[in-house]
């Protein structure tokens, strides 16, 4: 009777504890599968956090975070919303740099180029005075460029002879162009870029050994034949040349529709890429965000700007209950 006793108490003992293990307070109630839904990526590594801004939401800009670029979680609030800005529709573009202990967000509206502070890179971003940096025209796809001895320069794109890149030199403010310093980049000129429209846009720029790089996107965001090339130049305000082997990127493994890209470097110091894609071969949207790798490769005597044609796939964490 006692060993009976023994034995059913072991038992009882046994589903108890079974049962407490079960209960695991600190189990991660979030699994990551979704891909990040973002047009027009940019990444910014701030801290050792990673942000990630993009076209997506009708309202405004929206803000992704990262510690590793494979996984990354949005934010439940918009770093930029439209009450804050010029424009009620169409926020593109966002790019978002830490220039003296504020964040500067560069983005357009209603076709308009726009640029926004805050004072931290979730934002919020606002704009004091809500109006365009470039009144009277359409414009869009600004990005910044500060050169070594400290001068702004602005890259974005002018709807005349279809859409192609022009910069311009920036007040020390950031915001306000110097419109005497208007200089036109690149347009469309190489026969990969002629299938449909006229569309040289996505300028982001970056400077290598004394060298400008320029990437920038080709065609129709619509078309599957979206691509990045790649031109450079000596002279920012000079003659920027396109590479004869356009384009770096163009349909890699299974995507398509894939550009606007910008360049960043993570946390080991390598350069890396954001670019997105078509939703899938048969649906362009929502655009999904992908991030590659850049490197500068010796071709004859030149350090040549090479795209890897291989990506990752981030992921976007969603709740399991």
């Amino acid at each position: 009777m006692e060993i009976y006793r023994y034995l059913l108490f072991m038992g009882l003992l046994l589903i108890v504890s079974s049962s407490c293990k079960g209960v695991d307070k600190t189990v991660d109630a979030t699994s990551y599968t979704n891909p990040v839904l973002l047009g027009d990526p940019f990444v910014m590594l701030y801290q050792g956090v990673y942000y990630a801004y993009g076209t997506h939401s009708k309202d405004g800009i929206e803000v992704y975070t990262s510690d590793d670029l494979n996984e990354w979680k949005k934010v439940p609030y918009l770093a930029l919303h439209k009450n804050n800005s010029f424009g009620d529709k169409w926020f593109w573009a966002p790019e978002v740099y830490s220039v003296n202990g504020k964040f500067y967000m560069y983005y357009s509206a209603e076709e308009q180029i726009c640029v926004a502070v805050s004072d931290s890179p979730l934002g919020p971003f606002e704009q004091t005075v809500q109006k365009p940096m470039l009144e009277g025209e359409k414009t869009i796809d600004n990005s910044l460029f500060i050169d070594d001895d400290g001068t702004p320069y602005l890259f974005f794109d002018r709807f005349n002879d279809g859409l192609n890149i022009w910069v311009t030199e920036l007040e020390e403010d950031l915001m306000t162009i110097k419109r005497e310093t208007l200089h036109p980049c690149i347009h469309v000129s190489q026969e990969w870029e002629k299938v449909w429209p006229r569309v040289n846009e996505g300028a982001f720029v970056t400077k290598h050994n004394g060298i400008y790089y320029m990437t920038y996107s080709a065609n129709s965001y619509e078309s599957p034949f979206y691509g990045v090339g790649c031109a450079t130049a000596t002279d920012i305000m000079g003659k920027w040349t396109k590479y004869p082997d356009n384009p770096l990127l163009q349909k890699p493994g299974n995507l398509v529709g894939v550009g606007h890209s910008a360049l960043f470097r993570d946390k080991n110091g390598d350069l890396r890429m954001a670019f997105h894609s078509h939703h899938d071969d048969k649906n362009i949207h929502p655009r999904k965000m992908h991030i590659g790798r850049v490197e500068f490769k010796q071709e004859e005597g030149m350090d040549k700007l090479y795209i890897d044609q291989e990506y990752l796939i981030p992921k976007l964490a969603v709740s399991k209950y």
